[in-house]
């Protein structure tokens, strides 16, 4: 298979400030970050949004950033249905499990799934995980909108 490429199909990101604004967040949450939380488990969660929100740009970039750090090929390709899965621990599912949660934004009882994270994470960790979660969502939404599509030559 040919390398895979972007192009933008609706529109020019670089057209208001916002893209300046979601860099700036990468920098602090991305996958470059320099964070308390576990390496592998910040990229499962960035996955897992990607997976969750559907963004072909950012399943792409993240399963294979994922392979690259050395999460295990089955967990990434299992990201989509890890509830169903021994593959990850109790504490990944717990903060997969939230990241769903807070993706869905949607929940009448979040107290519970933070509730869940304070028997594995620090306060500071539940922050950053929180932050890593919303960063994705903000990623994934501008590439959607965007419409960076993957192609190949």
């Amino acid at each position: 298979m040919s390398e895979v490429k972007f192009k933008n199909t609706r529109f020019d990101p670089d057209s208001t400030p916002f893209l300046g604004i979601a860099k700036q967040m990468a920098q602090a949450f991305g996958y470059t970050a320099d964070l308390k939380t576990d390496k592998k488990l910040a990229q499962l969660l960035r996955l897992r949004v990607a997976q969750k929100n559907e963004c072909a740009y950012c399943i792409i970039l993240h399963a294979k950033t994922s392979r690259d750090i050395g999460i295990d090929e089955a967990k990434v390709d299992n990201i989509s249905s890890w509830w169903n899965s021994e593959l990850f621990t109790k504490k990944e599912k717990t903060a997969l499990e939230y990241c769903d949660v807070l993706t869905e934004g949607s929940n009448k009882n979040f107290q519970r799934y933070h509730q869940g994270m304070t028997q594995y994470f620090s306060e500071v960790e539940i922050a950053e995980i929180a932050a890593i979660v919303i960063n994705m969502n903000v990623w994934t939404r501008l590439k959607l909108a965007q419409g960076e599509t993957p192609y190949v030559d």
